[in-house]
């Protein structure tokens, strides 16, 4: 079964709102994990707009699932990670100002720079795992810098898709193959939903893992999140 990590910046987001701490993002972490997430996911970026980096560390000690921090490998960043020692550091080359992550790696252009932190985190024992679009030639370049995975970007397919066009995973499906192929673990994310999950699941083989947040924070507005977690689970199946 393709593992759910939960991401859970949308938690901190709130909190921030208001201040203080409701709701507490450790006790959500715990909860969904408590309701069968086999994953939590944060996305700490520089200005601490949702998760902060005190809240990377104070999560380690409670996230006995898989533990996932994605972010630009700003000196800031790779700091953070090596101290906190995920189970997986997934590299996104988001800017400082951009509301959520918008592009992948160009694997090819990046490629030394992606070598070098990449060695960085395996020679400490966590896995890597870079964000790509669906695209060959990446996941081809991403082979190249030394990654464990992958992560597809699929801001694109759940677009197309919510249009009707079920032609848009196509992409995706090469790109896995592909990654099969080289050796390359495949994760995914952005813009997956309780609508689109099961279709895009069953179209990328060998899929390990899935890192949603924003549409199942929102989902679980009106279901619950315990409720919304276990029907992820059962299309993940």
């Amino acid at each position: 079964m393709t593992k759910l990590s939960v991401n859970i910046n949308k938690i901190a987001t709130l909190r921030n709102s208001r201040g203080g701490d409701m709701p507490n993002v450790v006790q959500f972490a715990k909860d969904v994990q408590r309701f069968g997430a086999e994953g939590v996911t944060i996305h700490p970026r520089p200005d601490e707009r949702h998760i902060r980096y005190k809240d990377a560390r104070d999560l380690k000690p409670d996230v006995y699932t898989e533990y996932n921090i994605e972010g630009n490998p700003v000196d800031s960043f790779l700091k953070l990670v090596l101290e906190v020692k995920p189970t997986q550091v997934t590299l996104v080359p988001d800017a400082e100002d951009a509301i959520t992550s918008n592009a992948g790696w160009d694997t090819i252009k990046h490629k030394i720079f992606l070598v070098d932190v990449i060695n960085e985190f395996k020679q400490n024992g966590i896995r890597t795992s870079i964000f790509v679009d669906p695209v060959l030639k990446q996941i081809e370049g991403a082979k190249e810098t030394g990654t464990d995975r992958i992560e597809l970007y699929t801001e694109a397919f759940a677009h197309e898709y919510s249009l009707g066009n079920e032609a848009a995973v196509k992409p995706y499906t090469s790109c896995a193959e592909l990654a099969n192929n080289l050796g390359l673990g495949i994760n995914a994310g952005h813009d997956l939903s309780l609508d689109n999950i099961k279709f895009f699941k069953d179209n990328i083989p060998g899929l390990l893992e899935v890192s949603i947040g924003h549409a199942l924070i929102s989902e679980s507005l009106y279901l619950g999140i315990e409720n919304v977690i276990q029907m992820y689970l059962h299309k993940l199946k």
